[in-house]
């Protein structure tokens, strides 16, 4: 077993994931040749390539990915995030939920209670009228609901950052 970060994790996974993207582009190139040489030199044309030994090196980097994925995927189910009384795991739930709400606030918060429509007027019999569009909520409860939102997901979002930079979980070697 090793102990590191959420984060440390991460970064292992990222290495491990490029290193197997590495092996599979190199297998693609050495599975199949072309050759112009007389069949007794195809030796030479022929690409260095052991494919058993290729195909057990990526279940190695499978099972290596498999057991570091689940061990952090345990450790975002069991562990809270301090303050939120939320685990890891709803937390990453809610965030993309929260951003959503900042958004949609955000845009309530930017239209005008009342609006001319331009290029709307209209005659009804011998009237002139002038459309308007009107909000049917108040645009500054919006905006203060949105920085209120937005407040709370950096709140939300520093916290996951603490516990991603700091608390430790286990992988198996």
């Amino acid at each position: 077993m090793t102990k590191c970060t959420s984060a440390e994790a991460a970064k292992i996974l990222r290495r491990l994931r490029l290193e197997k993207d590495a092996i599979e582009s190199k297998e693609m190139r050495q599975t199949t040749y072309v050759s112009t040489a007389d069949p007794s030199d195809m030796a030479l044309a022929r690409p260095d390539y052991d494919y058993a030994k290729t195909q057990k090196t990526l279940q190695e980097y499978d099972h290596r990915i498999l057991t570091i994925r689940h061990a952090l995927n345990l450790f975002n189910l069991t562990t809270e995030v301090p303050g939120t009384g939320m685990t890891i795991d709803q937390v990453l739930i809610y965030l993309p939920q929260l951003s959503e709400r900042v958004r949609k606030l955000q845009n309530l918060g930017r239209e005008l209670p009342r609006e001319r429509l331009s290029g709307r007027d209209c005659t009804f019999g011998s009237q002139h009228l002038v459309e308007y569009r009107f909000t049917n909520y108040d645009p500054e409860e919006a905006l203060a609901d949105g920085k209120a939102a937005e407040e709370e997901l950096a709140r939300i979002q520093t916290a996951l950052d603490l516990v991603n930079s700091t608390m430790e979980l286990e992988i198996p070697v």
